[in-house]
C-alpha cells in the first residue's frame, strides 16, 4: 500500500526500519548457513511468516530487515514493534491511528512486513491476536517477522525458523566481527583510514564467551577506541594495542578490600606530595650518592656499604618482597625516576617524545629483555660484581642510561614496561604476590568515558590531574600483576572511587585459563639458569679444561663454563618441548615459578644472612675509627642459613605443586609426573645453593 501521506509517515516514523545495518559476517560454517536462510527467507514466493530465534545482543530484528529488504516487498513499508511494550488487548495493532483516515496499524502495513520484536515477553491475550494475524484474520495480508529468545510453540509452528548462532559457537567468525566494527567506528571518528587488529588480540577475545553478544562486542571496540589517545582526528595508529580491548574478568574470589576496610589509607597512599617527595626529593639523590660511593670508596664489599646495600640486602629483599607486594620496587625504581627527569626536562625543551610502537611489542622486546638479563647474570659471575665496586656502579648506570634513552624517545615508561631487564624480573615474579590494584569494570564501563586513570587528564571530582598509567595499561584491563608497579597514579586519576586494593591468595594470576605472554618464558629459563650459572664450576667440573673458578683462568673458557651453565634450563625445556606438547610445557614451566623463586632466594640468602649485619662497621672502615668496631652487627650461624634456605625451598616446592594442579587439572597423570619432576628439581637446587 503506498502512503502519500506526510502526516501518516511521521506517525509511524518511531516503528518504521528503513534498511538493514549490516549482512551476516564472518566465514565459518555457521555465518554460511545463517546467509543461506535469510537467501531463502527472502526469495520464500509464498511470504511466509519468519520465527527468528537466538540469545540477547544477536541484532535479530537486523536479520529480519535483511529477509525483508533482500525480497520483492522491499519497497514496501516494514514497520517494528517491541511485544514486551505492546498493550496486551491489541490495540496499538487494531485500532484507527490518527491522521490515517481511519486505518489501523495492520492496515497501514499492507503488503509489507511487520516485526513482532521479543515476541516470548509478549502477554498471552497478545500472543492470541498475532495467532489470528499469521491465519490472515483482520484484513493483515502482509508478512510477519518474529524474534524471541525462547521458542513459542503455537507461533514457531506456523512460521519458518531462522536460529541465529551466539557468538561463543561462532569464534572463528571473531577477527572480521573485529575488523568490520572498526572500520564502521573508524568511519564516525573521522579517520582516513582503520587501524588495524592483532591475531594476539583475537587469539585473547575468542577465550572470551560474550553473553551479550554482537551488543557486547560493538561495546568493546567503541570503548577500545575511545581509549586511543589522539590528538586529532587524522591520526591513528597502524595497530590498535591489545591493552585497550578489555572483558570482565572471570569472577574474583577470597578478596580483601583493604581501603574498604580503612578508608584514610586509601587518601594517604593516593597523594602527590608523598610520592613526589619519595620519588624526586629522596630517592633519586640518594641513587647519586650510592654510585659516587661506589666509585670513590674502597672497592671490595668487606669494606664499601653501599656495595653491601647492593648485594647483601636489596637483592634478598626484593626477592622476599615479590610474594607481599609484587612489582612495587618498579613504583619507586631510580632508573625510572631519572628516566622521568629527563622525560620532563626535554618536554620543558620543547622535545616531544614519540607514542609507544603500540602493537606486539612484546614479540620483539621479550627476546631482547631475557637476553639483557642472561648478559647481566654473565657480567656478574665472570667479572665478579659482587665484589667490585666500579663495576657494580657500571650496572646501575648502564641499567639507568637505558631507563633515560627510552624515556627520550617514548612516552612514559616504555622502557621499565617492555625492556628493563629488572622490570621483566619483577613483573614475573610479581604474579605470586598476595597484592593486587583492580578496577571494578562495570563502574568503569557504566561511569566512565574520560579513561583518565589510562589516558591521564585535567582534575575531575574527586579525581586527581595525572599523565595516566606510566605502563600505559587500565586498571579494569589488567589480568595478572605483571603490568602494575602499583605506582597509585589510577587511583589518583579515578573520580568515581573504582579502583580497589586488595589482599587476595598467592599466585592468584596463575590458572589455568589464563594468557600465556610471548617470551617470558625464555626469562623464566635465564633465571633459573642463575641457580646453575652460580654453581657452574659445581656442575660442570668433569668437562676436561674447565678452570677452576669463574674468577681464575682465562676468559673465553670462563665464558664458555658460564653460558654453559647458565643454559642448562634452556636445554632441558626445549627437550621437554620435543617430547610433550608444547603448551604442556610451558604451563608447566609456569607451575614451577614459586620453587624458582625459592631456589633465586636460597641462592642469595647467604650473603645477606651473614653480611647484611656487617652495614654499619663496613660503611665506616675506611675511616679508621677504633670505636666503629663497637658498632651492632649481626651474622647468622651457618646451620641458620641452611634451615631458612631448606624451609624456603620446601615451601616453593609445595607451592609449585599446588600450582600445578590448577595448570593441568585434566591430567591427571601429567600432574603427577610434573610434581615429580618439582621434587627432583629441588632436592637438586638444593643441593646447588648448599655449596
Amino acid at each position: 500500500m503506498a502512503l502519500d501521506a506526510s502526516p501518516v509517515l511521521l506517525s509511524l516514523a518511531p516503528l518504521l526500519v528503513g534498511r538493514a545495518r549490516r549482512g551476516v559476517v564472518g566465514s565459518s560454517r555457521y555465518a554460511k548457513t545463517l546467509r543461506e536462510s535469510v537467501r531463502q527467507a527472502a526469495a520464500d514466493v509464498q511470504q511466509r511468516a519468519v520465527f527468528i530465534l537466538g540469545e540477547p545482543g544477536l541484532e535479530k530484528d537486523n536479520i529480519a530487515a535483511l529477509i525483508h529488504f533482500g525480497s520483492p516487498q522491499r519497497k514496501e513499508l516494514m514497520l517494528r514493534l517491541d511485544a514486551a511494550l505492546t498493550k496486551a488487548d491489541g490495540s496499538d495493532l487494531l485500532q484507527p491511528l490518527e491522521a490515517s483516515d481511519g486505518r489501523s496499524l495492520i492496515q497501514l502495513v499492507g503488503d509489507g512486513s511487520l516485526l513482532i520484536d521479543q515476541v516470548d515477553r509478549a502477554p498471552e491475550t497478545l500472543k492470541h491476536l498475532l495467532l489470528e494475524l499469521l491465519d490472515g484474520h483482520h484484513g493483515f495480508r502482509g508478512r510477519l517477522f518474529f524474534t524471541s529468545e525462547t521458542v513459542c510453540p503455537d507461533i514457531v509452528q506456523r512460521c519458518s525458523l531462522i536460529r541465529v548462532p551466539p557468538l561463543r559457537v561462532r569464534r572463528k567468525d571473531l577477527g572480521e566481527w573485529l575488523r568490520y566494527g572498526i572500520r564502521l567506528r573508524s568511519r564516525k571518528l573521522g579517520w582516513h583510514k582503520a587501524p588495524g587488529v592483532s591475531e594476539a588480540v583475537i587469539k585473547r577475545l575468542q577465550a572470551y564467551d560474550f553473553p551479550s553478544n554482537i551488543r557486547e562486542l560493538e561495546t568493546l571496540i567503541d570503548r577500545a577506541l575511545q581509549q586511543i589517545n589522539q590528538q586529532d582526528g587524522s591520526t591513528f595508529p597502524e595497530l590498535i594495542p591489545e591493552d585497550v580491548f578489555w572483558t570482565p574478568p572471570r569472577q574474583q574470589r577470597y578478596r580483601f578490600d583493604i581501603w574498604r576496610w580503612k578508608p584514610q589509607l586509601r587518601e594517604w597512599m593516593r597523594a602527590p606530595l608523598l610520592w613526589n617527595t619519595l620519588l624526586f626529593g629522596l630517592v633519586s639523590w640518594l641513587f647519586v650518592l650510592a654510585n659516587l660511593w661506589l666509585w670513590l670508596g674502597p672497592q671490595d664489599r668487606a669494606h664499601n656499604g653501599a656495595l653491601n646495600l647492593f648485594w647483601a640486602w636489596w637483592w634478598p629483599l626484593i626477592l622476599l618482597g615479590y610474594p607481599l607486594v609484587g612489582r612495587l620496587w618498579c613504583s619507586f625504581c631510580p632508573f625510572m625516576v631519572w628516566g622521568e627527569i629527563s622525560q620532563r626536562l626535554v618536554r620543558a625543551l620543547g622535545w616531544q617524545p614519540a607514542r609507544w610502537p603500540r602493537g606486539e611489542s612484546d614479540r620483539w622486546a621479550s627476546p631482547l629483555l631475557a637476553a639483557g638479563f642472561a648478559l647481566i647474570l654473565l657480567w656478574e659471575e665472570v667479572w665478579n660484581l659482587q665484589n667490585t665496586a666500579w663495576l657494580s656502579s657500571c650496572l646501575l648506570l648502564l641499567i639507568t642510561a637505558g631507563a633515560v634513552i627510552g624515556s627520550l624517545f617514548f612516552e612514559k615508561r616504555f622502557w621499565c614496561r617492555y625492556l628493563c631487564p629488572v622490570g621483566g624480573m619483577n613483573g614475573l615474579f610479581a604474579k605470586l604476590s598476595i597484592l593486587e590494584l583492580r578496577a571494578e569494570v562495570g563502574t568503569c564501563s557504566g561511569s566512565c568515558n574520560s579513561y583518565s586513570c589510562f589516558k591521564g587528564g585535567p582534575a575531575d571530582g574527586e579525581g586527581m590531574a595525572t599523565e595516566g598509567c606510566p605502563l600505559g595499561t587500565h586498571p579494569a584491563h589488567l589480568k595478572d600483576n605483571r603490568n602494575c608497579v602499583l605506582c597509585m597514579t589510577c587511583a589518583q586519576a579515578c573520580p568515581h572511587r573504582s579502583v580497589q586494593l586488595a589482599l587476595r591468595p598467592p599466585a592468584a594470576d596463575i590458572q589455568r585459563e589464563m594468557q600465556l605472554p610471548y617470551g617470558e618464558p625464555a626469562l623464566l629459563l635465564v633465571l633459573a639458569g642463575d641457580v646453575c650459572l652460580h654453581q657452574a664450576n659445581r656442575l660442570l667440573g668433569w668437562i676436561p679444561g674447565t678452570p677452576e673458578s669463574l674468577l681464575d683462568g682465562p676468559l673465553l673458557p670462563r665464558l664458555l663454563l658460564s653460558i654453559s651453565a647458565l643454559s642448562i634450563p634452556a636445554l632441558l625445556y626445549g627437550l621437554a618441548s620435543m617430547a610433550f606438547s608444547r603448551e604442556r610445557i610451558r604451563r608447566t614451566l609456569y607451575g614451577l615459578l614459586p620453587l624458582v623463586w625459592a631456589l633465586l632466594l636460597a641462592r642469595h640468602l647467604p650473603l645477606g644472612m651473614s653480611e647484611a649485619g656487617q652495614l654499619f662497621p663496613v660503611s665506616l672502615a675506611p675511616m679508621d675509627w677504633s670505636w666503629s668496631q663497637t658498632l651492632p652487627t649481626w651474622s647468622a650461624d651457618s646451620h641458620v642459613i641452611a634451615f631458612c634456605q631448606s624451609t624456603f625451598v620446601l615451601l616453593g616446592w609445595g607451592a609449585s605443586v599446588a600450582l600445578l594442579r590448577r595448570q593441568l587439572a585434566n591430567h591427571r597423570t601429567a600432574w603427577m609426573g610434573a610434581s615429580g619432576l618439582a621434587l627432583v628439581l629441588a632436592l637438586a637446587g638444593r643441593w646447588l645453593v648448599a655449596a
